[in-house]
C-alpha cells in the first residue's frame, strides 16, 4: 500500500509510459520462473563460474524472468542420478559426463584418441556431423543443450609414472561409469573400478584403487593428488560436460525464453573454451608445486591398442556413425 501510495504521490512527475514500464517489470518479475541446475564438479571449479555465468546472462536477458538455482558439488547427486533427475523433471538441467540416461550413442564422442587437441573436439562440436550427435536425446525427454570441456582423461597413480602399456597392466583404476571409458582401460590391460565421483578420495587413500584416469581440473579440485603423486599426462579420452536440459521444461517456456536459454550458453560456451588454456596451465603449475611427479607420455603403443575399442561400439551403435565421427574428428 505504501508503495502504490508513493507511486500516486509523484505520478504527476512520472511519464504515462515510465509508469507503465514500472509495471510491466513488477508484473514480469511476479511471474519469474526458476531452473534448477545441478552439477557434480567442485564450487570452485571452471565449471561452477560458467554456469553463475550462464544464470547472470539469463536473468539479465530476461529481466529477471528466468532464474537459476544451481547445486553444485554432488548436492543432488552424483553424474548418472543428475542425468536421471533431469530426465524425470526433478532437475530441469544438468551437466555431466554420464549420458546414458540421455542415449548411450552419445558417448561416441569418448572414443580413445578420437581428438588431436581441445580444438579439434570444439571444431567437431560445432560442425554438422557434432550437432547430429548431439540432437540424440530428444526422444528420451531430453533438450541437449550443448557441452562444456570436461576435458582429456590421464593416468595418475600412487606408486609410479605412466610411460608403457607394460605400466598400466594390472592396475585397479577408478574409472566413471562410461562404458567407452570402461571398455578402454580394459583394452589397454588395466582393471576399471567404477566408483562414485565423490568416494574417490577416500579410495585412494586406502589404496582400494592404485590409480584413476582423471580430468585434471577435478584431480586438483577433488585433491586427489594428495595420495597419487604421479601424473602422466595421455589425453587418451576427451570427454564432455554433456548440458541437458528436461525437454517438457523447455518446451514449455516462452520462445522468447527458449531464445535467451540458448543465447546464455552460447555465450557461455565461447567464454568457457577461451580459458582452458590458461587454467591448465595453472593447474599443471600448482600440482607440481605440491610435489606431483607430471610426465608426458608417448601415445603411440597406447593408440596401437585401441582399434577394437571401436570395432566393438561400432557393432553397438552402428559402423556408419562410429565412422563419419571418426573421420570428423579428423577434420575429413
Amino acid at each position: 500500500m505504501l508503495e502504490f501510495n508513493i507511486m500516486r504521490a509523484h505520478a504527476g512527475r512520472l511519464s504515462m509510459s515510465t509508469i507503465a514500464g514500472i509495471l510491466l517489470l513488477c508484473a514480469g518479475q511476479a511471474n519469474a520462473e526458476t531452473l534448477r541446475l545441478a552439477h557434480a564438479s567442485s564450487s570452485k571449479s571452471l565449471i561452477q563460474e560458467a554456469v553463475v555465468m550462464f544464470a547472470d546472462k539469463l536473468a539479465g536477458e530476461t529481466k529477471g524472468g528466468l532464474t537459476v538455482q544451481i547445486f553444485p558439488d554432488g548436492q543432488l547427486g552424483d553424474e548418472g542420478p543428475i542425468a536421471d533427475g533431469v530426465g524425470s523433471g526433478s532437475i530441469d538441467i544438468g551437466l555431466g559426463g554420464v549420458a546414458d540416461a540421455i542415449d548411450p550413442k552419445l558417448n561416441v564422442v569418448t572414443l580413445p584418441f578420437l581428438f588431436s587437441d581441445a580444438n579439434a573436439a570444439h571444431t567437431f562440436l560445432d560442425g554438422p556431423i557434432g550437432k547430429k550427435v548431439f540432437d540424440t536425446g530428444a526422444d528420451n525427454g531430453f533438450k541437449m543443450l550443448g557441452a562444456l570441456d570436461s576435458g582429456f582423461r590421464q593416468f595418475a597413480t600412487v606408486s609410479k609414472s605412466i610411460a608403457t602399456p607394460e605400466d598400466i597392466k594390472g592396475l585397479k583404476l577408478r574409472t566413471p561409469p562410461n562404458p567407452v571409458i570402461l571398455a578402454t582401460i580394459e583394452q589397454l590391460g588395466a582393471l576399471p573400478q567404477s566408483i562414485p565421483f565423490g568416494e574417490v578420495y577416500t579410495s585412494l587413500q586406502s589404496h582400494v584403487v592404485d590409480g584413476v584416469e582423471p580430468e585434471i581440473r577435478d584431480f586438483a579440485d577433488q585433491k586427489w593428488y594428495e595420495s597419487a603423486k604421479f601424473l602422466s599426462v595421455s589425453n587418451y579420452i576427451w570427454t564432455p560436460n554433456y548440458w541437458f536440459m528436461n525437454k517438457e521444461r523447455f518446451d514449455a517456456l516462452s520462445p522468447e525464453n527458449q531464445a535467451a536459454v540458448t543465447k546464455a550458453v552460447e555465450e557461455t560456451t565461447i567464454w568457457y573454451r577461451g580459458k582452458l588454456d590458461e587454467v591448465y596451465a595453472q593447474v599443471i603449475e600448482d600440482l607440481k608445486s605440491k610435489g606431483v611427479t607430471v610426465t608426458t607420455v608417448d601415445t603411440a603403443p597406447f593408440r596401437a591398442m585401441v582399434d577394437p575399442v571401436y570395432v566393438k561400439f561400432g557393432a553397438e551403435w552402428g559402423g556408419d556413425l562410429v565412422s563419419s565421427v571418426r573421420s570428423a574428428a579428423a577434420g575429413k
